[in-house]
């Protein structure tokens, strides 16, 4: 879980969507005596990888900023050089 609140989608601390979507698959396994291991398969960030493939990430957020800092540096440094 620590991975995905790491690399994971803006949604997931809110409380809707994939959070508690894990919650019940882990619950569901645990009441048919599956492991966690056997619930999400053995690379568990592959698992967690796939499930927010297309979901806004918390990394999306950090690189549209870096990429709107170059941009304005870049920007300010052909305004100044014209």
């Amino acid at each position: 879980m620590l991975y995905l609140f790491k690399v994971g989608p803006v949604e997931l601390s809110d409380g809707t969507g994939v959070l508690p979507g894990i919650v019940d698959l882990l619950e569901e396994g645990a009441a048919l005596g599956k492991s966690v291991l056997e619930a999400t398969g053995s690379d568990v960030a592959a698992f967690c990888d796939d499930l927010i493939k297309d979901l806004r990430t918390y990394a999306d957020i950090y690189q549209e900023s870096v990429d709107q800092k170059v941009y304005k540096a870049i920007k300010k440094d052909t305004d100044k050089n014209r």
